[in-house]
């Protein structure tokens, strides 16, 4: 990690396909002006076709860029084609954050930091449960199934409509994950202190089931990777129902830490400030 104290002038990215929707660029704005940095963050929109050689040029530095966030479609391209992928991306197959060191493309994946990082700070203690409950087993399954069990849960339920997509991640992330079908859903919210939705169920209108949260631990808490909505409809049931809720929003605000650290020398802060100027953001495209 760079020393703090030196100002470094650098220009990071956030690529996609497509990118626009992006609010990445508002995060690292800010933070690039809380601390008075000369640098830049943009989105940048990189096709599939054209990805590899975009990190060609990321590499030999012809990009003018020293890193950047990498989102979907790029993730587990991103993962393939990097010189030097951590112990998470390895264990992924995916990464979010890439950076230039030694003229090699190093690379790590900070989605499962920012899903706990969310959770320390708007529920704290969540980790002292024994099982969690998390529904959908797609891409953005993955790095909460692993942070979730790095943080020593033991039981690790992963509900699926094809328990064969649970299964995968059962066999990539170990004996603590199991895989379950929908149709075992409330039988294994007994108990349980931690309830995740990685799906869309609930974006944009979408209809959602009813859900019985209340057989849960009665400290338990139910949280969604989903934002936008803000409070969407799996948490207002569950806030309904007596329980703790955590919503999206800290997720992504946490994930981008780390690579602003790594790109411009300075660590920053999730505050509230933050967090209203993304949430104005939500509001002026609803």
């Amino acid at each position: 990690m760079r020393d703090s104290r030196e100002t470094f002038v650098n220009h990071a990215f956030v690529t996609g396909f497509p990118i626009k929707h992006s609010r990445s660029p508002l995060i690292h704005g800010h933070w690039l002006k809380s601390f008075g940095l000369p640098g830049s963050y943009r989105a940048h929109q990189v096709s599939p076709e054209k990805f590899a050689d975009f990190l060609i040029a990321l590499r030999d530095g012809s990009s003018g860029f020293c890193g950047g966030n990498v989102t979907i479609p790029h993730k587990e391209r991103a993962f393939a084609l990097c010189d030097r992928p951590d112990e998470l991306s390895q264990e992924l197959g995916a990464s979010n954050t890439v950076w230039i060191e030694n003229r090699l493309i190093h690379a790590t994946n900070t989605d499962g930091y920012g899903f706990t990082a969310n959770l320390d700070e708007r529920a704290a203690g969540w980790d002292r449960c024994d099982t969690a409950v998390i529904l959908g087993a797609g891409g953005a399954s993955r790095a909460v199934v692993q942070a979730v069990r790095n943080r020593g849960v033991k039981t690790i339920h992963v509900v699926n409509r094809t328990v064969a997509r649970a299964q995968e991640l059962a066999d990539r992330f170990g004996p603590a994950v199991q895989a379950q079908s929908m149709d075992d859903l409330s039988d294994l919210l007994k108990g349980a202190g931690l309830f995740i939705n990685t799906t869309s169920l609930g974006m944009d209108g979408t209809p959602v089931p009813e859900i019985d949260f209340t057989v849960m631990d009665p400290d338990a808490v139910v949280t969604d990777i989903v934002y936008v909505p803000l409070k969407t409809p799996l948490l207002a049931q569950a806030e309904g129902q007596g329980l703790r809720t955590v919503d999206g929003l800290g997720m992504l605000l946490h994930q981008a830490a780390p690579g602003f650290e790594r790109w411009f020398g300075k660590k920053p802060v999730v505050d509230d400030a933050l967090r209203q100027i993304i949430i104005d953001d939500m509001d002026g495209h609803a």
